[in-house]
């Protein structure tokens, strides 16, 4: 939400950038030759490492944005349910934590098959920025895209680096 606070920015960026993959833009197959990718989440499951690696592939610059993706984060308390064991996870949530009768869905591909643990971006592929923040303030992603619009490398320094 904190992109909606960019305010007049936000034309800046709509004038400059082909939106070509986002929960708003709903392409099915991450294309070729992107410029900028901003990936934000942990790395939970089969599908988001097949998709992480395909954006690492097809991207100049991704930027881990937000804390999941910097650290983790929440997503990654799951981590202490399975120690490095999906099934003791799914066994948890869908069964001893769910109402009489849960169980655990099928390996059809409902339910992505979940990773032995939930891990930050970097932890899968190399990141080139981190923004971090749960989400990063609107004014840390101004100072980062701006250099970027005008043609130039992103710069963050001091304050804008803190998480918070």
């Amino acid at each position: 939400m904190s992109f909606l606070d960019l305010d007049e920015f936000l034309f800046e960026v709509a004038e400059a950038v082909e939106l070509v993959c986002s929960p708003l833009a709903d392409g099915k197959e991450y294309p070729s030759g992107v410029d900028l990718c901003l990936i934000e989440g942990a790395v939970c499951n089969e599908d988001n490492l097949e998709l992480a690696r395909r954006i690492r592939a097809r991207t100049r610059l991704v930027v881990s944005f937000g804390d999941c993706a910097v650290t983790g984060n929440v997503p990654a308390l799951r981590n202490v349910l399975g120690a490095g064991n999906a099934a003791d996870v799914l066994q948890c949530a869908y069964v001893e934590h769910a109402a009489p009768g849960g169980a655990v869905p099928p390996p059809d591909g409902i339910v992505p098959a979940l990773l032995p643990r939930v891990l930050p971006l970097h932890a899968v592929i190399p990141v080139d920025h981190y923004l971090p923040g749960c989400p990063p303030s609107a004014s840390r992603i101004k100072a980062f895209l701006a250099p970027l619009l005008a043609g130039g490398a992103p710069r963050l320094e001091g304050e804008q680096l803190k998480f918070g």
